[in-house]
């Protein structure tokens, strides 16, 4: 995906000072400790979040929900960019193979995809951050509803009561600011976006957006908005 052609002279402007504004964010927490880690699941956002983590913090865990059910193109790409950056890729699973979770529950993602999210995404990563004090994720408000309020530095508190410094350094950002950056960086980006995906999970419940203004109505069918992995316990 390629940016608009029009005059970009205040854009880029406005830009410039975001990108400042997340980079001073990331300098600020990342130590270069081994209890900082960055979860991604190799969309742009996250790929943008890494590259800005990596440049002061090169051997940052990074932590990948290997649900089972990704598409082939986010195998490939996941692979080619772990070796390309040299990544410290952790590939969190379930305790359960697809195979299993089909064989004892049936198709989870179709009668019941919280339960399916729970099993495959939200319990593996919340024991994967219990060893983690700072979190850094590529959330952005403008990706959904349920994300309009977020917050670019935040604490999170698991379900066994430890809390963690989350940070999202492109809360502010457009998806123009994403391709953008991508681009003057020379990021290559998941090859799924050329074919008018716009949020990319699992392949059972990934689906072209339905709506244009709703980059994630194409996931879950409309049926939610979230996995659950960006909501704490209360």
């Amino acid at each position: 995906m390629t940016i608009s052609s029009e005059p970009v002279t205040g854009l880029l402007s406005e830009l410039e000072e975001k990108v400042a504004a997340a980079r001073a964010l990331v300098a600020a927490h990342v130590k270069g400790a081994a209890t900082e880690c960055v979860t991604c699941s190799f969309q742009a956002e996250d790929m943008i979040v890494l590259h800005m983590v990596r440049a002061i913090h090169p051997s940052v865990p990074v932590l990948f929900l290997d649900t089972g059910y990704h598409f082939a193109e986010t195998y490939t790409y996941r692979d080619q960019m772990a070796a390309a950056w040299n990544l410290n890729l952790i590939n969190l699973t379930p305790r359960q193979t697809v195979p299993e979770q089909e064989a004892q529950f049936g198709i989870l993602h179709q009668s019941a995809p919280d339960q399916c999210c729970k099993l495959r995404k939200v319990e593996p990563l919340f024991a994967a951050l219990a060893k983690y004090e700072t979190w850094f994720t590529g959330m952005r408000r403008e990706q959904a509803k349920s994300r309009a309020q977020l917050e670019a530095l935040d604490y999170f508190t698991l379900p066994g009561g430890k809390q963690l410094l989350k940070l999202s350094p492109l809360a502010e950002w457009t998806t123009r600011d994403v391709w953008y950056y991508a681009q003057e960086q020379g990021i290559p980006l998941l090859p799924l976006y050329d074919k008018g995906y716009s949020s990319i999970g699992c392949e059972p419940c990934t689906s072209l957006p339905s709506d244009p203004n709703d980059p994630r109505s194409g996931r879950w069918s409309g049926r939610k908005q979230e996995c659950g992995i960006h909501i704490q316990a209360q």
